[in-house]
């Protein structure tokens, strides 16, 4: 069995469609999460994930290999006002956030996810934010129980209901 070695960085326009496709996959295979036909516009805004980047301070960032297979991507929000949840997360100040994290179910269990949690806390970080904010849904304990193990805490007051599904609001202090 080959090991194969990923790297995290900005994804290129050319991987944007792909990493759309692979998001599509993860988030349409979620137990409980809303399929295509609930959230049409969910899963279009998820197969078009490069067009987020022409927002400022908007990074797609992608976990690739030495042979171009993608495990994994995730959306920098350097600007909350851009961040495109519910609830009042796009009001926070001297904050940063990320969202759509996704990993290949075929590389999961490789760190793929937490690396990609770790690129967007460091990006945060040398653009000297405060804290970051994410969501999650009880459809993605995976992540959830990492997050917690990151040091994010539950902000209640970040939550709040997308359709019929309840989103749950998270928030990691990076400087006081």
């Amino acid at each position: 069995m080959s090991h194969e070695e990923y790297i995290i960085k900005e994804a290129a326009p050319d991987e944007f469609a792909k990493i759309g496709e692979l998001m599509v996959d993860v988030y349409s295979q979620l137990e409980g999460f809303p399929s295509k036909k609930e959230q049409p516009n969910y899963y279009k805004m998820l197969a078009d994930i490069g067009s987020l980047t022409k927002n400022p301070k908007t990074k797609l960032l992608v976990a690739i290999s030495s042979n171009k297979k993608i495990g994994g991507g995730v959306v920098y929000f350097g600007d909350m006002k851009y961040y495109g949840s519910g609830g009042t997360a796009t009001t926070e100040k001297h904050a940063s956030g990320f969202r759509l994290l996704a990993v290949d179910p075929a590389t999961r269990g490789k760190g793929l996810g937490k690396r990609l949690t770790n690129a967007c806390i460091q990006i945060a970080k040398n653009e000297k934010q405060n804290q970051m904010i994410i969501h999650s849904t009880k459809a993605m304990q995976v992540a959830w129980k990492m997050y917690e193990n990151m040091g994010f805490k539950r902000s209640e007051d970040l939550d709040f209901m997308q359709g019929e599904l309840p989103v749950f609001g998270f928030r990691l202090v990076l400087q006081e």
